[in-house]
């Protein structure tokens, strides 16, 4: 079983929402055998900003979507995009 790299878009609900919190969330969400590689803070408009999350997972079945459930559990999260993903 190989390995997958993928990267997240977070959107928060709003421009005062604190990317710092969502981003501990996040880290504190990740399922077991997930690997956080890295976090980034992205201008989207207007002073919206989204938090982009890179993970390197198992390839096997319904790693990425508990993953992506865990990411849209986190609060003041407004929703949850693959933006990339790639077999290591």
């Amino acid at each position: 079983m190989g390995q997958v790299a993928v990267l997240f878009r977070l959107m928060p609900q709003g421009v005062e929402t604190d990317l710092e919190a969502v981003a501990k969330g996040a880290r504190a969400s990740l399922p077991a055998g997930v690997t956080l590689r890295g976090m980034q803070v992205k201008d989207i408009a207007f002073g919206l900003k989204a938090l982009l999350i890179s993970v390197v997972m198992p390839d096997s079945g319904g790693v990425l979507e508990s993953v992506e459930h865990a990411f849209a559990k986190v609060p003041h999260v407004e929703s949850v995009e693959v933006m990339e993903e790639g077999l290591l």
